[in-house]
């Protein structure tokens, strides 16, 4: 794909959303950590349920720790993998807690060195929550990116790292939401809805399911 033809499909993406950013709910860098951690192989909507009472009662390191690893799994367990997860998310307190006296740090290796935090949510928290424009790349802009040929690579940071060499800078800040929402909503796993993706005369990806001036009936 031709940087022209980037920049169109990014220009068109933002014309569709000037501001996007994350569906997940939070009130704190630190209530945003906890959301991604716990999103792990679950939907936004599953957390969001879980966490709106959780921040209510436990919105700091310190109020969460004080819950225990058995009293964060009372109100998360309704998400997959949530023992683990509850056991992350306390032990994620006590190093915030001890070593950042309560802050999220805003460093990659720093946020790494937390329990639960890999390079997707170190991405995430940098760019939505500190205004880095980094890039965080899930199952969906990993199939948006490679399926429409934007940013072709076979593993994750593959693609992470030649969307940052690709894109515009005008685009970075944003592209990670624009491309999810994209993945989520129109650029399905199974079956792309290309009758109202905004970009399909631009997509390079082959099998086009087809297009239709209105939706199928």
């Amino acid at each position: 794909m031709n940087a022209a033809k980037r920049a169109e499909i990014f220009a068109r993406l933002r014309a569709g959303n000037a501001a996007p950013t994350t569906e997940l709910e939070y009130a704190s860098p630190f209530q945003l950590l906890v959301a991604v951690i716990l999103s792990a192989q679950a939907t936004d909507k599953s957390v969001n349920l879980a966490t709106r009472k959780l921040f209510i009662d436990a919105p700091t390191p310190q109020a969460m720790f004080s819950l225990g690893e058995a009293g964060l799994a009372a109100y998360i367990n309704r998400i997959g993998l949530y023992p683990t997860k509850s056991k992350n998310v306390i032990a994620t307190c006590r190093q915030l807690i001890e070593l950042h006296n309560g802050a999220v740090p805003q460093t990659r290796d720093a946020l790494e060195a937390l329990p639960g935090v890999g390079r997707k949510t170190a991405n995430v928290v940098l760019n939505t929550a500190f205004g880095e424009p980094t890039i965080a790349v899930d199952t969906h802009i990993f199939r948006v990116a490679n399926r429409t040929k934007i940013a072709v690579g076979k593993t994750p940071l593959a693609v992470e790292l030649k969307l940052l060499k690709l894109l515009p800078e005008e685009y970075k800040q944003d592209a990670h939401h624009w491309l999810i929402l994209h993945g989520r909503y129109v650029c399905k796993a199974r079956k792309p809805e290309c009758w109202h993706c905004p970009i399909t005369d631009l997509c390079e990806y082959k099998d086009k399911t087809e297009i239709y001036k209105d939706p199928p009936k």
